[in-house]
């Protein structure tokens, strides 16, 4: 009996690492505004071309100037490990303290200010394409946060269009995102195994469709013509608010009050999956870190508590309501979560952000942690959202899976043939 166990104890201590899908680290409650874009002004997932550069900024809360380093990992189409020696990869070296960084100006709310650009002196690029995890750790090299991004090299071209549902149970709710890939200088052998796809809704992973095949092939294009399989609920535009001014109230804040830090209360927002749909222009969950008054808001913007207020009549069984959007990478946490106010009949909320201007949404969140984002909202065809396709290919023999091709559309454009 001991000999079969200690066998069992060896076979498993040599399972390869790579057999684990990797999640991303949620950031503990100090690390804030953490922003991490690739060739865009907004805080998105960045999804850049071979060579390109990324930038990754973030605030630590706790007045320690700390040290931070950083390790990035190559992984496959499914977030496991890929078999890639870090050389193979990577164009110089990681684990590398994060050398700029600046301490708050005339700010109530103290921090410090951490950027890093890649490439850099150490860092001098990414040699593959694929998927990447990028994690931040302390000086002991325990890991505080983790982000993933994307890189792309541009073999294949990907068209998309968007239609609107086909089934008549949700043609007024629910947006489909239809494509082709084109590879004429690109041999995609047995396309079925070897070809896989990413379809991105406002560039959350956390919804993304990764399971489509192609259907059919014509001559060196593949056709996904997919109805029900790559459907998204249209949601309904974001909410938002701009304290760019935190002194003044405006046509989202209708109170502003200082204590300790400043605090914006925002007007009460009504539940919308019961009324008609209102065009009301976002940037798709994203935000944008800027203050009117000062000229470097990375270190002279205010942190401040915004008090989010809802009025929701639905009976919520088990589920709870939370505040949801790319502030926090689109993550739940005991910081987003509304709280029933009796004295009011409404649910609220206090949360510290800094000063800029934020799309969020109140979604509901059960027991196993689904996210219904249009149960308060509501889910309307019409709604303008984002879409991104990602081909990925791995030739026979491979060890890696490449991002061979990237395809983008808007639903504005959604038609109904």
């Amino acid at each position: 009996m001991i000999k079969s166990t200690l066998a069992f104890l060896l076979l498993i201590s040599f399972i390869p690492v790579s057999l684990a899908q990797v999640d991303e680290i949620i950031e503990p409650n100090y690390i804030r505004t953490i922003q991490f874009k690739g060739n865009t002004q907004l805080s998105q997932l960045p999804i850049i071309n071979l060579g390109d550069r990324i930038n990754l900024s973030f605030d630590a809360l706790n007045g320690k100037e700390e040290d931070f380093y950083y390790v990035i990992t190559h992984h496959n189409f499914d977030w496991t490990t890929s078999d890639l020696a870090k050389s193979e990869y990577l164009d110089g070296f990681d684990e590398v303290r994060i050398e700029t960084y600046e301490n708050s100006l005339n700010t109530l709310q103290i921090y410090s200010n951490y950027r890093l650009n890649i490439p850099n002196r150490e860092t001098r690029g990414l040699r593959k394409s694929g998927n990447y995890m990028i994690t931040i750790t302390d000086s002991d090299g325990y890991p505080i946060f983790s982000r993933k991004f994307m890189v792309v090299e541009n073999k294949v071209s990907v068209a998309v269009a968007i239609k609107r549902s086909r089934d008549l149970n949700f043609i007024d709710e629910k947006q489909v995102v239809q494509f082709s890939i084109n590879s004429p200088n690109l041999l995609l052998i047995n396309p079925k195994e070897t070809v896989k796809t990413v379809v991105l809704q406002n560039s959350n992973l956390k919804t993304a469709i990764t399971d489509l095949k192609p259907q059919y092939t014509l001559g060196n294009e593949l056709i996904y013509r997919y109805d029900q399989e790559a459907s998204f609920w249209g949601g309904n535009e974001f909410l938002a608010f701009d304290n760019k001014d935190v002194r003044a109230a405006n046509n989202n804040i209708r109170r502003v009050v200082l204590n300790d830090l400043y605090e914006n209360f925002l007007f009460t927002d009504p539940a919308r999956f019961n009324r008609p749909y209102t065009y009301n222009p976002d940037i798709n969950g994203n935000f944008v870190v800027r203050n009117i008054d000062v000229q470097d808001a990375n270190i002279e913007a205010e942190y401040v508590r915004m008090h989010f207020n809802l009025q929701y009549f639905e009976d919520l069984g088990d589920r709870e309501l939370h505040i949801y959007g790319n502030f926090n990478n689109w993550s739940i946490d005991g910081s987003t979560y509304m709280r029933y106010d009796e004295a009011s009949g409404t649910y609220r909320n206090d949360r510290l952000f800094k000063q800029g201007f934020y799309n969020y949404k109140y979604v509901l969140v059960d027991r196993d942690g689904s996210i219904d984002e249009g149960a308060v909202g509501g889910n309307f065809w019409q709604t303008e959202n984002d879409y991104t396709v990602l081909v990925y290919f791995r030739d026979l023999g491979a060890r890696f899976d490449r991002i061979v091709g990237i395809g983008k559309a808007n639903s504005t454009a959604i038609t109904n043939n």
